[in-house]
């Protein structure tokens, strides 16, 4: 029997694993990626009996995937909060989805676990800006003010290290970010224990962020922005926090921003990877507009890969449409 571990690269899917591999240690081929890099589970060949650990990633654009694993006779656990289409009902199958905007697979994980490992499941929910669930639950812990913004400025640099068009823009690769973190059952201890690596990251976030916010929306209203960043590392990599930071700056309005795509291929046309986010006071319907585009996400955060630049204009419509609709009701 086989374990695989099937994660996604930012912060939620590391810190979801961390947790579960400190109440269940075990030996396992890790199988992860970029953040966008979400159609994992076809990667492993399982066979009977194998167990499929699969954390963060959508089961609508994995769905095949799942089902030819169960179908071979292994077992999945499946944690995610994304866009999930139609569950398998199957006995092998052990669902635990929340599509909620107020959650994320590091509180799903963290509920499944009874709080354990509650701190790990605070900068899972920082990195993916569920920033009212962890405030409530540092409060809980009676965690200082200190405490708090290093839970959050990790939660941020993690989630800020999965985003790039390979693992050659990252500061480290996902797996390599996964097997420091879960040596420690604190993120404090981590922080500490590992302070040469967090403040690099840490380093490396400060410097794009600020490149990211100092560019000008290409177009912008009351209720959306739409921002087109240079065809640079440091913008593959800053797209996904950028417009978290963003939404936190004006919570009523959507941000799109769009980054040029590197395919390898000579003289490909130019496409762009692009990063939706909802207004944090409307987190609605953000993966119903990547979906139009091949894309997908959850109601408050989704992405698209390979956007047209002809597309540009019936994208930045639609996301007019949609949430100059909720800003009027």
């Amino acid at each position: 029997m086989a374990n695989y571990d099937i994660f996604n690269g930012d912060a939620d899917g590391i810190c979801s694993l961390v947790q579960l591999r400190l109440d269940n240690p075990q030996h396992s081929t890790l199988v992860t990626g970029v953040k966008r890099d979400i159609e994992l589970v076809v990667k492993v060949k399982p066979q009977p009996g194998d167990y499929l650990t699969v954390l963060d990633l959508s089961l609508e654009k994995n769905a095949e995937a799942v089902r030819m694993a169960l179908e071979a006779g292994a077992n999945v656990f499946y944690a995610d909060h994304h866009r999930s289409g139609d569950i398998p009902d199957h006995t092998n199958f052990n669902a635990h989805i929340n599509t909620q905007p107020n959650t994320c697979t590091g509180l799903i994980v963290d509920y499944y676990l009874r709080g354990q490992y509650r701190e790990w499941a605070i900068v899972a929910a920082y990195g993916d800006n569920i920033t009212q669930v962890a405030d409530e639950y540092c409060a809980q812990l009676k965690l200082s003010s200190d405490q708090q913004s290093q839970l959050r400025q990790l939660g941020i640099a993690m989630n800020y290290n999965g985003y790039g068009s390979s693992v050659g823009d990252l500061f480290f690769h996902p797996e390599e970010l996964y097997s420091m973190a879960v040596k420690y059952s604190s993120p404090f201890e981590f922080m500490a224990a590992e302070s040469t690596a967090i403040t690099s990251l840490i380093t490396g976030y400060n410097e794009d962020i600020a490149k990211g916010l100092s560019t000008e929306a290409t177009r912008e209203t009351d209720t959306a922005a739409l921002i087109i960043l240079p065809d640079e590392r440091w913008s593959r990599r800053v797209s996904g926090v950028l417009g978290n930071e963003l939404t936190n700056q004006r919570p009523s309005r959507a941000h799109v921003i769009l980054t040029p795509e590197h395919t390898g291929e000579l003289n490909a046309p130019v496409t762009y990877q692009v990063s939706i986010r909802a207004p944090k006071t409307s987190p609605h319907s953000a993966d119903k507009v990547a979906t139009s585009y091949g894309g997908g996400g959850r109601s408050g955060a989704a992405g698209i890969s390979g956007l047209a630049i002809s597309d540009v204009d019936a994208l930045w419509r639609q996301v007019l449409d949609t949430y100059s609709a909720y800003k009027s009701t």
